[in-house]
């Protein structure tokens, strides 16, 4: 592909600051920097360029253009340059439709991210792992049970809180484990993550994939629920998973934040980074003060 040029415009919409607008042939690109310490090492921007291989056809996602290591020696980033998907950001169409006060748009749009994370579900993973290189071997996660991640991960709580929260976990691993399978999960799929296309509210694009692992078949439902709660939108995203997967609403509703109980303990731990790790450990501590995974601490 050409050169992009060096003049890239940051995204807007996450938090690590590394996604830009650029240009290459006249045509409008995406690039993702991936810094030289990236946690998933030098093959960071091929792993996700297979991820979007994987998915491709499956799911709306960009083409992948070109593909660069990071270089740590001499501190170069790496980069991943997709092409430019259509659509609005569905965390901006969410909040226009909330405050319209219109239940069959959140219900539609709720439908179509739904639908994302169940056929996400459906791409089946031999177990769960962390991908290690491009051709997306697994490696193995540490403390794969809930109780004992919380633990590590939360060390500075209240006794107390700590306690109800094992118990909370507790509970959800038992849950968890009546599912014998895993699947391909992006883990951070989420309106902000989303685009759509305002005037039909389908799904255009599925973006930022740095998260997919194998895991879970309920975690991307749970992340979709997490912090989106209007009743037509939750509803319509746990009617569509549903009807393509399978289950009873309210276990599978249970399952999700069971399973988005692992995502909310590592943003608790790393409060104070972000607004969305601020905000996941007030959630958190709600549900271990309530000892309930559906506790809401927030207003509205």
């Amino acid at each position: 592909m050409s050169e992009p040029t060096t003049s890239l415009t940051p995204l807007a919409g996450g938090h690590s600051g590394r996604t830009f607008l650029g240009d290459a042939g006249g045509e409008r690109v995406v690039v993702r920097l991936h810094p030289p310490d990236d946690v998933r090492g030098a093959q960071a921007p091929e792993i996700d360029c297979s991820v979007l291989g994987l998915v491709r056809g499956l799911l709306p996602v960009a083409d992948v253009l070109e593909v660069r290591r990071p270089m740590a020696d001499a501190g170069t980033p790496g980069l991943l340059v997709t092409s430019f998907l259509p659509g609005e950001r569905g965390d901006v169409v969410v909040e226009r439709l909330v405050a319209a006060g219109d239940s069959d748009g959140l219900r539609r749009i709720g439908r179509a991210l739904g639908a994302v994370a169940a056929g996400l579900a459906g791409m089946p993973m031999l177990r769960p792992g962390p991908f290690l290189d491009a051709d997306l071997t697994l490696g193995r996660f540490p403390d794969d049970d809930l109780a004992a991640w919380a633990a590590a991960r939360l060390p500075g709580w209240p006794a107390g809180l700590r306690r109800n929260l094992s118990q909370v976990c507790r509970r959800a691993q038992d849950l968890l484990d009546t599912v014998g399978r895993a699947c391909l999960v992006h883990s951070d799929l989420n309106p902000k993550n989303v685009l759509v296309d305002p005037a039909t509210l389908e799904v255009t694009g599925v973006l930022d994939w740095e998260y997919a692992h194998a895991g879970h078949p309920w975690t991307d439902l749970g992340n979709l629920l997490r912090f989106d709660r209007h009743p037509a939108y939750a509803s319509g995203a746990l009617d569509a998973w549903v009807s393509l997967r399978g289950g009873e609403a309210a276990t599978v509703l249970d399952g999700a934040r069971s399973a988005d109980l692992r995502a909310l303990v590592d943003l608790a731990g790393r409060v104070g980074e972000n607004p969305v790790a601020d905000r996941a450990e007030e959630l958190l501590r709600a549900i271990a003060d309530a000892g309930d995974v559906h506790a809401w601490p927030f207003a509205g």
